[in-house]
């Protein structure tokens, strides 16, 4: 029993040696962007350093190891933060995970874990019910089935006559309806369809095929101007391949190199297809985040192309030690892993070692799915 509370009272002690590590950045860097955390916030950022914290631990990664990229944790952590997401929300609003990136350091190719974020679709939900412009509130959406009896809304002018929808339960989901109540009253209702879906898996094929070769060239860094244009042609081909047969392509097994488990899997596969329908219904409504800073954040967090473009830098960018005045710190200090105000942790990675990562990836994304979405009938 006493290692037990052992055990408990070193984790709480890790665990907010960390939080007081951390927190007071995040609200030095929103306060210094003009904006004043609130309570939720707080917690927001609280929560994530938790959840983090037991993906490392379920990985047997430790936040003082030297082969763990902290220069991203701080970004993570002002993202939830100024978003109001909640990582221990039900059904959660955003997730974390760890991925094998390929950093250059003195040179050298250095493989380090990497922490990223993921927001959920109830996320995009808090988001909008937050920062929708003119929301009053967004009601449970739709999930209307093939066997399902609906009909589209119809407009005379300005004049609306809402969509009527009886659900049956039977069928694949067809499409999702938002209702949202704007300011003022009035109702309007946002439709995202099923066959729309086929341009989130066209963008998600794209990333993976980023690098791909397909053994034309040793990688595409050192590929020549012939080769690149044989291995465009090859990708073009894919593509073509995908936007002919629609989400049919996820049962096209020479795509399964290009396609996540996530995407291809009969059991995560509705629910991966409904949370990008929900995703691109939330995404094209208007938002008003009310501070520049929280917009930018916003747009990081979506924009694939940046997530994508960033990524490539943080692999292939020649790296180098910025030097910044320091406060002076005594010798014993300086021995201790510690953490500059950018998040970054100030020891170095060791030259002669380099971490052999768990495996390569390929797959860019790998949402979690959860296990049922919408209302059941």
């Amino acid at each position: 029993m006493s290692n037990q509370v052992a055990t408990q009272a070193d984790f709480q002690t890790g665990l907010t040696k960390i939080s007081n590590t951390f927190f007071p950045m995040i609200e030095k860097q929103l306060s210094g962007n003009g904006i004043d955390m609130d309570h939720y916030q707080k917690q927001c950022v609280m929560n994530a350093i938790s959840s983090i914290n037991s993906v490392l631990d379920v990985k047997g990664i430790k936040w003082t190891d030297a082969g763990l990229d902290k220069n991203n944790i701080t970004q993570i952590l002002l993202t939830t933060a100024a978003l109001k997401l909640n990582a221990a929300a039900s059904p959660r609003e955003v997730y974390f995970q760890t991925r094998n990136i390929k950093m250059q350091k003195d040179g050298n190719d250095v493989w380090m874990k990497q922490v990223e974020m993921g927001i959920e679709g109830d996320g995009n939900d808090a988001i909008l019910s937050n920062f929708g412009r003119g929301v009053e509130e967004v009601h449970q959406y739709w999930l209307v089935r093939s066997g399902d009896h609906f009909e589209y809304p119809k407009y005379k002018g300005i004049e609306m006559t809402p969509p009527e929808w009886a659900p049956t339960g039977k069928g694949e989901v067809v499409r999702v309806v938002y209702p949202i109540t704007k300011k003022g009253g009035r109702v309007e209702y946002f439709i995202g369809e099923r066959e729309d879906v086929v341009k989130n898996l066209i963008a998600h094929v794209k990333n993976n095929l980023m690098n791909e070769t397909f053994g034309i060239a040793e990688s595409r860094y050192k590929a020549t101007a012939k080769q690149k244009t044989e291995i465009d042609a090859k990708k073009k081909e894919i593509i073509k391949k995908i936007e002919e047969q629609g989400l049919n392509a996820l049962d096209d097994e020479s795509l399964d190199a290009y396609i996540s488990p996530a995407w291809k899997d009969s059991q995560s596969r509705e629910s991966m297809i409904i949370r990008k329908m929900r995703n691109n219904v939330v995404k094209k409504i208007p938002k008003d985040f009310g501070h520049a800073f929280v917009e930018m954040t916003y747009d990081q967090a979506e924009d694939e192309s940046y997530s994508r473009i960033r990524k490539e830098i943080n692999e292939n960018a020649n790296q180098e030690i910025l030097d910044f005045e320091e406060p002076e710190s005594n010798a014993d200090e300086s021995k201790n892993d510690s953490y500059s105000e950018d998040g970054s942790n100030e020891e170095q990675v060791n030259k002669t070692e380099k971490p052999v990562p768990d495996k390569d990836p390929v797959i860019i994304d790998a949402e979690p799915v959860t296990a049922q979405e919408g209302p059941v009938f």
